[in-house]
């Protein structure tokens, strides 16, 4: 099986990761496709320059669409690990979506669980 590695570093977001996952129509949307409730936030990487290329290859890989309510866009969700714990990638289909951030979610809290703070970095592989 073919697996692409993105690499990043953790960084803080503004807390719309947290907002949107909130929302009972996301968290339901969830739920039914990948068979997890999300940890309400998401884990914020900011790419290198080689991983920003190899995140077009994201569009190759299997995934699952969060329909929008009135008001917000589409989410794309790619199952992905970090290590050996199970995460999803969260891309917003949003006009002028930074291509170097990578929004990551879990059940758990990725922070606390990996021991993770700004500066850190992280590597997420995705099966294509």
């Amino acid at each position: 099986m073919k697996k692409i590695k993105l690499n990043g570093t953790v960084f803080s977001g503004g807390g719309k990761g947290k907002e949107f996952l909130e929302l009972s129509w996301v968290k339901r949307q969830i739920k039914e496709k990948l068979g997890f409730t999300p940890y309400p936030g998401t884990l914020n990487l900011k790419l290198n320059e080689e991983s920003i290329k190899y995140r077009k290859l994201l569009e190759n890989a299997p995934s699952e669409r969060i329909t929008p309510a009135d008001g917000y866009y589409t989410g794309i969700l790619f199952k992905a690990f970090i290590d050996i714990l199970k995460v999803v990638i969260v891309v917003p289909e949003v006009p002028d979506y930074p291509k170097d951030v990578l929004e990551v979610i879990a059940v758990v809290n990725l922070r606390r669980t990996l021991q993770l703070e700004d500066g850190c970095e992280v590597t997420v592989t995705v099966n294509l």
